[in-house]
């Protein structure tokens, strides 16, 4: 169960670096509104929330991955590095938590359901990026459009 729960979470992962790698640097500035958060902001913030799970179930892995703040999130490289530091953190707290019976410190019922919990977040915030971008007028290609549900090449 580990190693496919642990897969599972890095597809979504990818999902969210392919979809970053799509959108132009310039771009990660749209917002659907003037109040609400920019493309960047976005990714930020998913990983943002990735490092307050990390920081109440395994804080030790809090030392390899970096917040975002919001004066730096157009830049590209930082949310591309950030996601994929934050990605393998909850990578192995999510092993950490099979190991210890499936508990998640802080999270109920188990650890099935994070990452449940976990990918329908990023979802909701990957589809406030592409509606976004969209309103804007800088829609993402159809490509990318379809990539981010082919779970089986990510």
């Amino acid at each position: 169960m580990s190693n496919e729960l642990v897969q599972t979470w890095q597809i979504n992962n990818r999902i969210n670096l392919y979809l970053l790698e799509a959108i132009a640097e310039e771009n990660l500035g749209d917002s659907l509104t003037s109040k609400g958060r920019r493309v960047g902001e976005q990714f930020a913030h998913i990983n943002n929330v990735r490092l307050m799970w990390l920081k109440e179930a395994l804080p030790e892995a809090l030392e390899k991955v970096v917040k975002v703040e919001k004066e730096n999130a157009a830049d590209k490289n930082l949310l591309r590095e950030s996601l994929a530091k934050s990605g393998a953190a909850v990578s192995a707290l999510i092993e950490k938590a099979v190991e210890n019976g499936s508990r998640v410190k802080g999270f109920k019922p188990h650890v099935t359901a994070f990452v449940i919990y976990l990918s329908s977040h990023e979802a909701h915030h990957r589809s406030q990026i592409v509606l976004a971008l969209k309103q804007s007028g800088h829609p993402v290609d159809r490509k990318t459009s379809f990539g981010i549900w082919e779970f089986g090449v990510r």
